[in-house]
């Protein structure tokens, strides 16, 4: 399937990528690439093109793609390490989109991410751990404001009627606590081990008696339960005609399952299919939100309880939210064109849309986001210009 940027150079726009998810492995593209935070090490091939890897090195003097071990307690280690990568990322950031030719420019900062995974209860007086006076009670903010300059400094570096658009695919918000799902399965009569672990150990490194278990979950921001299906699963216990009622069951007890104080957490499990318009691959049989993203899926097992108030991967201190932000600035081309709506009208889908339409591109009959704006044909021939002579 074609990503935005693809359509964009097969149609002859030059684009640039930096840090964009999904560019590792590194393909050919009428551009520049410098591949995301999956991307192994810089000793991987990480550009394209391959020479340009010398230039990023030299500019940012040590690239790196992710700020490294964010869950950690070392708080002051960690804030160091994310302003390093970002001042890496932007140094990389500024000498492209002065130096290289593009009518389509994408960079994504992880480094905002971070932070709020490593000091979102330090600044959130509704936190938990949240303690008034703390040394990182502005780090966030401190850290927006500095990105704020940086993304200030490199829109300064294009046409000053480029079109900017900013962007993000998930919010962020306080992390409670944690839902230990493989030991509610337990609880539940749903999963059975050969023997309790000691300690916490992760659900793949532990033996699970296949005989008598009808579930299991994996850990994240949101909960993966499969299901032991025979015929399906090579020790399946669930009869096929029962799959429905088993799935059924286990919504119905995820949405009641309450806080340590008894509280109902309303949490809601989904079918893949009720999200998604096509189910590939191998899927969860059900998606759980817990507590509405304010408790997040915790896959080990040996916990002690179905609570948890420590992340089984190291400490983080938020959580993803449903909300991301959309925001465009298009001086002269389609101010005020931008489709109104209330809070959540805007979806994902129509970014991509939103940006084949400045384009002057046809929609794409098989993708679900619609435009937000009215196409303006100035819009590829006044960036074209700029760089083009």
């Amino acid at each position: 399937v074609d990503r935005i940027w693809d359509t964009l150079a097969q149609a002859g726009h030059p684009v640039i990528l930096l840090g964009v998810p999904q560019t590792y492995p590194v393909k050919p593209i009428h551009g520049c690439v410098v591949s995301d935070f999956l991307t192994p090490s810089t000793r991987s091939p990480y550009t394209h093109p391959p020479e340009l890897k010398a230039e990023v090195e030299r500019v940012s003097d040590g690239y790196v793609f992710d700020v490294e071990d964010f869950r950690t307690p070392d708080k002051e280690a960690l804030l160091k390490r994310v302003y390093a990568k970002t001042d890496k990322h932007f140094k990389v950031a500024k000498h492209l989109i002065a130096t290289k030719p593009w009518d389509f420019f994408m960079l994504v900062e992880m480094g905002v991410d971070r932070i709020h995974h490593g000091f979102w209860s330090y600044m959130d007086p509704t936190h938990p751990k949240y303690t008034a006076g703390n040394p990182y009670e502005h780090a966030i903010r401190d850290y927006y404001r500095y990105v704020d300059r940086q993304v200030g400094e490199l829109i300064s570096l294009a046409p000053a009627d480029t079109v900017v658009l900013v962007v993000s695919d998930h919010g962020a918000k306080k992390m409670d606590g944690g839902i230990c799902f493989n030991e509610w399965l337990m609880q539940e009569g749903y999963l059975t081990l050969v023997s309790q672990p000691e300690l916490p150990t992760s659900i793949d490194k532990v033996a699970i008696d296949w005989a008598k278990t009808q579930a299991w979950g994996d850990g994240g921001y949101y909960g993966r339960l499969f299901l032991n299906v025979k015929g399906r699963e090579p020790q399946g216990t669930i009869p096929p005609q029962d799959y429905e009622r088993v799935r059924q069951e286990l919504i119905d007890k995820i949405a009641a399952i309450t806080d340590p104080q008894g509280r109902p957490l309303n949490s809601k499990a989904y079918r893949p299919q009720e999200l998604y318009r096509t189910v590939n691959g191998v899927p969860p049989d059900l998606i759980v939100y817990f507590g509405d993203l304010h408790w997040r899926s915790v896959g080990s097992v040996g916990m002690g309880s179905i609570y948890t108030f420590d992340n089984d991967t190291g400490p983080d201190e938020a959580n993803h939210d449903w909300y991301g932000i959309f925001i465009m600035n298009d001086v002269g081309c389609a101010q005020g064109h931008v489709t109104p709506g209330a809070h959540g009208s805007l979806r994902l889908y129509d970014v991509a849309a939103t940006i084949r339409n400045l384009f002057g591109l046809p929609p794409d009959p098989q993708a679900v986001g619609r435009s937000l704006t009215s196409y303006h044909p100035s819009l590829g021939t006044r960036i074209r210009r700029w760089w083009r002579g």
